[in-house]
């Protein structure tokens, strides 16, 4: 997400960075980024009114005469991207003895349903007892695809023949439910539409009314741009909105809506959906949001990540094999699988500082997938016997060719991925044993060697370009080159 804003806003950046500043060329610079705001369906106004706000302090004469001017305009870029989109408070009320009941809305196609199975599985993993209410009536499929996302997550749901109720007698028979069931949040997934009409606020309305929610939550598309950000404004004129969770910005996503909602309605975006899974919603963090557009990544996030989906176990387990030097391809698989958990390997870069443009970079390049990459290893380690992943020295000529003919890949890549494996486990062992200090340096030196990845990619492109290797010509002309070196030789012996 936000891929075209972040390498539009960098570049506007950088050239105000380039040289000396003046009022002049800030007001020029500060024009490049509402017109990649705009691009990005920021609101128009937002635009305008965020660009003023940063102009007018980029012209004091505090940035102007100060050492490093672009760095002071970024990090005031940075500043004023938080207070657009913040601030947040992600709680939810739980009192003892009381239940809490949060009521979802939304248009049909927003994700609404399927959001409403993510929230609950979030509150059950932090401790609270949640039940399911299907409130949707209108959609025939509605009940159903809740009471499967329910079970996926062990969350009862409380649902009602849709000819024999009507919304708002289910909300209260589902209350009664849960109160039996000893629950203490209460999702009730309402109708959705294909438009905001009369009919539809008026049943919202009504179980506002009846129910009295604590909190209500509108669901909305991020890749509809402006309308999600119109759709959010009419639902708040009519129930008093306490946040909006945006979904789908895992996908071709301008970012738009993020960067307006906030400004236009006055509620503040609640929670983030990147992904189908039902563990892929995310609060949102405004601060967090403003580093990834200006390309500086997200650690935290990263961490939160790797905290809560990681086996701390196996993890502990694997450093020791490292620690005695036991580590084999097959632990290599399993790390493999751990990091499958955190999502794909593109979202994963993009949290890392300076990794985001070679993840942009190799979109553009188009046959460089990391995802792809891990798949080949992953086939190509599955392809051993459990002898040979735990002893790879022992995999020969013939072995090579037996791996890759079952993993549909080169007896070439095979060798490589042994090659590197050992280069790896070699390092990881070292690092291991290693200070907090010392084993930093040793990333920053990796670091180092990857971040200049153009050439590389640019071989990887030329190289694909110029399709398969013929592997009899290449076997030919280093026969030739050998019987060459060879003759000169004998020139030079009878020289001497």
């Amino acid at each position: 997400m936000f891929e075209a804003i972040t390498q539009n806003l960098t570049e506007a950046l950088g050239n105000m960075a380039r040289g000396k500043l003046s009022e002049s060329n800030i007001r020029d610079g500060m024009a490049q980024v509402r017109h990649a705001l705009l691009e990005a369906d920021v609101n128009y106004d937002v635009a305008k009114d965020f660009c003023d706000r940063v102009t007018e302090e980029a012209v004091g004469e505090q940035v102007l005469k100060s050492l490093k001017p672009g760095e002071q305009i970024v990090g005031i870029v940075y500043r004023e991207l938080v207070n657009l989109m913040g601030p947040v408070d992600h709680s939810i009320e739980l009192r003892r003895g009381e239940m809490t009941v949060l009521m979802m809305c939304g248009l049909q196609g927003s994700g609404k349903t399927t959001t409403c199975g993510k929230l609950a599985k979030m509150l059950k993993e932090e401790g609270a007892k949640p039940m399911l209410v299907a409130a949707d009536l209108q959609r025939p499929a509605a009940i159903e695809q809740l009471k499967v996302i329910g079970e996926q997550i062990g969350v009862p749901v409380y649902a009602e023949p849709a000819d024999r109720s009507s919304p708002v007698k289910v909300c209260q028979n589902g209350r009664k439910e849960a109160n039996r069931q000893g629950c203490n949040i209460l999702i009730l997934d309402t109708a959705g539409r294909l438009h905001v009409d009369d009919a539809l606020m008026k049943e919202l309305i009504e179980i506002d009314n009846r129910l009295m929610p604590h909190q209500a939550l509108l669901v909305c598309d991020a890749m509809t741009g402006q309308d999600a950000v119109n759709s959010a404004k009419s639902f708040n004129e009519a129930l008093e909105l306490d946040g909006v969770i945006l979904t789908k910005l895992d996908g071709d996503t301008r970012g738009g809506a993020a960067l307006s909602v906030k400004a236009v309605t006055g509620v503040p975006i609640k929670y983030i959906g990147v992904g189908e899974q039902l563990d892929r919603l995310e609060q949102f963090h405004p601060d967090r949001m403003a580093q990834r557009i200006l390309g500086q990544g997200d650690v935290a996030t990263l961490l939160e990540t790797a905290t809560r989906v990681l086996d701390e176990d196996e993890m502990a387990r694997q450093q020791q094999k490292m620690l005695e030097g036991k580590f084999s391809l097959d632990d290599f698989l399993k790390a493999i699988d751990q990091m499958k958990k955190m999502g794909p390997m593109k979202s994963l870069m993009k949290l890392i500082p300076g990794m985001g443009q070679i993840a942009g970079a190799m979109d553009e390049l188009g046959d460089m997938d990391p995802d792809k990459d891990v798949k080949r290893l992953r086939a190509m380690i599955q392809s051993m016997t459990l002898d040979e992943r735990q002893n790879p020295d022992r995999i020969d000529r013939s072995r090579r060719n037996r791996i890759a003919q079952g993993s549909g890949t080169d007896p070439a890549e095979v060798n490589d991925l042994l090659k590197q494996f050992k280069g790896m486990s070699g390092m990881m062992q070292k690092m291991a044993g290693l200070s907090a200090t010392d084993r930093f340096r040793e990333v920053q030196k990796l670091q180092r060697e990857m971040m200049n990845p153009a050439g590389q990619m640019q071989r990887e492109k030329q190289r694909s370009k110029r399709g398969p290797v013929d592997k009899d010509k290449l076997r030919d002309k280093r026969k030739q080159q050998r019987k060459q070196a060879k003759q000169q030789r004998k020139k030079n012996k009878r020289k001497r």
